[in-house]
């Protein structure tokens, strides 16, 4: 076998897995709606990076997390997108389904106190993250 041939098989390969990924993040989109709406994702993008840079740096947190945390911060912060913005609905929600489950991986390693502890928003901002991530609002939310 040549060199080209492996290499086409690897392309291929990647790109069905790609196109995998889509159809199940445009699933996910389609049967989640409710999860969070793009409106206030908007509006939390400054509070959502301070609180995923201080969950990180949290110690307390375990190592598994803040690597998860770290590639979800260098994943926000390219220049482009791994789903194009100009795919209807899913350009625009891969962001917050990839925040919504990291945040839920996370929130379930570390406790929901940690969410509470490093959220520096508003508490109507810490009740829809508490949303993205699958719990219940912490009280006083």
């Amino acid at each position: 076998m040549d060199w080209w041939q492996v290499a086409l098989g690897v392309v291929g390969g990647l790109l069905l897995v790609y196109v995998v990924l889509l159809g199940l993040l445009w699933q996910y989109a389609r049967t989640h709606p409710d999860t969070v709406q793009a409106r206030d994702a908007l509006r939390l993008i400054p509070d959502l990076l301070r609180l995923l840079r201080s969950l990180a740096a949290d110690p307390t947190v375990p190592r598994r997390s803040r690597v998860g945390l770290v590639l979800l911060l260098a994943y926000l912060l390219m220049p482009f997108d791994l789903v194009p913005d100009m795919i209807p609905v899913i350009g625009y929600a891969d962001d917050v389904v990839v925040v919504a489950l990291v945040l839920r991986a996370v929130v379930r390693a570390a406790g929901p106190d940690a969410l509470a502890r490093h959220w520096s928003g508003t508490p109507q901002g810490l009740a829809v993250v508490a949303r993205l991530a699958g719990i219940a609002a912490p009280s006083g939310a």
